[in-house]
């Protein structure tokens, strides 16, 4: 379809409109990270990089990074096994009870984790999991898996019946049809939700500041520590910030292309 010049103009001012909007909050936090007035101000031709080192070592942020790391890393690894396992049981094996327990599993994504935080807390604690990082493992994969069986079972299903009918006729098995035939089609929607995974990990504040202390601090829980430390220095709290942010940011825009294809993919109708 062809538009008319009109119409291009007014698409055009909508899209920087709205880029501007979303750009400018980010540039004036940017700029008050390299800021040298402790209100976070702009001046001119002046930027303040020490501003980054400060924070690091005021937030005590090499050790809570490598903690956020560690968690992120083994949460999502255990994520996706699961979550890839599930909705292929769900999605082409057609398991047996699938119709009671896929409603079941999903169910995990209806119960908010503060609605059942304190019971959780104390069956953490009878099991000698609080202030563990294995247990704050175990919990963001409890909690991350229902999503995970419902994300790829919508992208096994997007996939042709025919294909695993063809790979069963060949003698294929069941994880032979998965390894090779499942997989390599749906590895945008597997990128999508590995990035989810991580960014809903690594962003997570409640959990990390109730089932961990001390040296465990994950690295949102020490931004906050740090923000109470210099809550009127602005330009060190941004530049506190943006670090903690960054892993999320780079990961996006190294994988953004995938990550909007696997997000139409998983919006794909059964």
């Amino acid at each position: 379809m062809r538009t008319s010049k009109a119409e291009t103009i007014l698409n055009y001012t909508a899209l920087v409109v709205l880029a501007v909007a979303v750009l400018f909050p980010v540039a004036t936090f940017v700029s008050a990270a390299l800021s040298p007035d402790r209100s976070g101000l702009a001046v001119p031709g002046v930027w303040a990089w020490e501003n980054f080192a400060t924070a690091w070592e005021g937030a005590k942020l090499a050790r809570a990074m490598s903690v956020s790391v560690t968690i992120c890393v083994v949460a999502v690894i255990l994520q996706l096994t699961l979550g890839i396992l599930g909705g292929y049981g769900f999605g082409v094996l057609n398991a047996v009870g699938s119709k009671w327990l896929y409603p079941l599993v999903l169910l995990g994504l209806m119960v908010s984790i503060e609605a059942i935080i304190v019971p959780l807390y104390y069956q953490m604690r009878d099991l000698g999991l609080t202030n563990s990082i294995p247990g704050l493992i175990l919990i963001h994969v409890g909690t991350g898996v229902p999503f995970g069986v419902f994300w790829m079972r919508a992208a096994f299903r997007s996939l042709p019946r025919s294909l695993f009918e063809a790979a069963h006729i060949d003698g294929a098995g069941t994880f032979r049809m998965l390894l090779q035939v499942a997989l390599p089609l749906v590895k945008p929607a597997i990128l999508t939700y590995a990035l989810l995974g991580f960014m809903w990990t690594w962003n997570d504040y409640f959990l990390s500041l109730i089932f961990l202390t001390g040296d465990n601090q994950t690295a949102t829980v020490a931004l906050g520590a740090f923000q109470g430390k210099f809550l009127t220095e602005y330009n060190l709290m941004a530049a506190g910030g943006l670090i903690v942010a960054a892993p999320v940011l780079i990961l996006y825009i190294i994988f953004q292309r995938r990550f909007i294809a696997g997000m139409l993919a998983g919006a794909l109708k059964e």
